[in-house]
């Protein structure tokens, strides 16, 4: 279950601005395609989804279902998850709504591994009263708690305890990152971005995006470098900025891998 954990940590669990089960699926696709060395080709994400969808529902039960996409070539198996508050009518085979929806992709070369965590998964749901009992859950957060409190105790009973107390360690850290990120606002109607920020000294920074206005935004925030530093996300009106991960090259330049949700209307300006 580490790319589950993986996505919590990089704050790749979403509250679904949409109940209907076709636009939470893109929704879902789209914040996988933003995600920077994920090659899907021309195909993308969410079209292979629904393609597999019509001839196979996802739904595993208990409110949970797993779609996925498969691609050729090499990487990590990598997933996003998300929050239904009110359950979609999935069409699952207990006929239960979907409050969690998570989202694989999958390169050939890490099938089994894909394999290993749904069974995983499908076996902690099972097992677990936290995983099944989704209808109290009230807000993001507390949804995003029940998942790491679940899978930590999932790890530990699949692994050596000595690799058990190091997940579930991890597990606390990506709750503590994950409690400072914004949560998107109830029926988000924007769309994803994947934004990179390249800070230079003494204050200076640019921003890498396919989208004019956000560049254009960004650019006149001074602050942009340092709350990503500091607190890990950027709020500014209509735009939010989540980072991903940073990396530092000599002398002193950082780069900000980010994702980018903009309730503003701009796919005029997407090349």
């Amino acid at each position: 279950m580490k790319s589950l954990l993986n996505a919590l940590h990089d704050g790749r669990l979403i509250e679904l601005p949409d109940n209907d089960k076709t636009m939470a699926l893109e929704y879902l696709a789209a914040i996988i395609e933003a995600i920077p060395d994920i090659h899907f080709g021309n195909e993308g994400v969410a079209e292979r989804v629904l393609a597999r969808e019509k001839s196979y529902n996802t739904g595993i039960g208990k409110g949970w279902a797993c779609p996925h996409a498969r691609f050729s070539g090499d990487g990590e198996v990598v997933c996003a998850i998300g929050w239904s508050p009110e359950g979609i009518d999935y069409g699952s085979p207990d006929g239960i709504p979907v409050r969690f929806l998570v989202m694989y992709f999958v390169p050939e070369t890490q099938k089994n591994s894909y394999l290993k965590e749904i069974s995983s998964l499908a076996k902690a749901i099972n097992s677990l009263p936290d995983l099944q009992n989704l209808e109290s859950l009230s807000d993001l957060t507390e949804a995003r708690h029940r998942l790491l409190d679940a899978v930590g105790m999932a790890l530990e009973s699949s692994v050596p305890e000595a690799r058990a107390r190091m997940i579930h360690l991890e597990a606390r850290h990506a709750q503590a990152a994950s409690e400072a990120a914004p949560i998107l606002p109830e029926g988000f109607p924007g769309i994803v971005f994947p934004l990179t920020v390249v800070s230079l000294p003494p204050s200076r920074f640019f921003v890498l995006c396919q989208n004019d206005s956000l560049v254009e935004t960004l650019e006149k925030l001074e602050d942009l470098p340092a709350k990503l530093a500091g607190d890990g996300w950027f709020s500014h009106s209509e735009i939010h900025v989540v980072l991903r991960s940073s990396s530092h090259y000599k002398p002193d330049r950082i780069v900000h891998d980010c994702i980018c949700y903009s309730q503003a209307d701009v796919r005029s300006d997407t090349r």
